[in-house]
């Protein structure tokens, strides 16, 4: 079995990388009190911790046991081992999905989003949050991950935007210093 940098990094990963911009998130996300936000490829639920208190419940999917073993423990997060290429849950079933740094990790990041779509209420939103592959500091970074065999695929915010090709989608981007922000809003056909 190959090595699992995730379960490796479990235990230190909150204390490693910083804190998210979650005032941001929660403008894009668009929360309501008492929606239901899946966090997926959400790992430790670092991000989705802080966003529990504005939601009504958080899914966190992940299929690194680890992560999600640190998930639990933080209480309040509902941890589900799943890829995110096939999540177990019926369609429409989360008001919100988030994905933060996430995406350059999975195997299928089509198939991914697909599944983030399709996982999403009409009027819902999909934002994910990647670090921007056009910045020359990520560059690096996608570099060291491959160095690093973690199997890492960085793309540019335009081409997770073009990955939303669905009808009823209307997709934003949001760049900043290091991120960008891809926000796919889920229009009511």
């Amino acid at each position: 079995m190959p090595f699992d940098h995730f379960d490796f990094l479990a235990p230190f990963y909150d204390r490693v990388i910083p804190a998210a911009a979650i005032d941001e998130m929660l403008a894009h996300l668009d929360v309501r009190s008492g929606c239901r936000l899946l966090d997926a490829g959400g790992g430790t639920g670092r991000v989705s911790g802080f966003l529990r208190e504005h939601v009504g419940s958080v899914v966190v999917a992940d299929v690194s046991l680890g992560m999600l073993h640190e998930a639990a423990e933080k209480g309040g997060l509902q941890p589900t081992c799943s890829l995110t290429e096939t999540l177990p849950f019926p369609d429409e079933s989360f008001d919100c999905v988030l994905m933060v740094d996430a995406l350059h990790h999975v195997a299928d990041q089509a198939l991914t989003v697909r599944e983030l779509w399709r996982v999403v209420k009409p009027g819902g939103r999909v934002v994910i949050q990647e670090p921007d592959l056009r910045r020359f500091s990520v560059k690096l970074i996608a570099v060291a991950e491959k160095l690093a065999l973690m199997r890492s695929h960085f793309l540019a915010p335009p081409e997770i935007a073009a990955l939303f090709s669905f009808d009823g989608a209307v997709v934003d981007v949001h760049a900043e210093d290091f991120n960008a922000w891809v926000v796919g809003r889920k229009v009511q056909l």
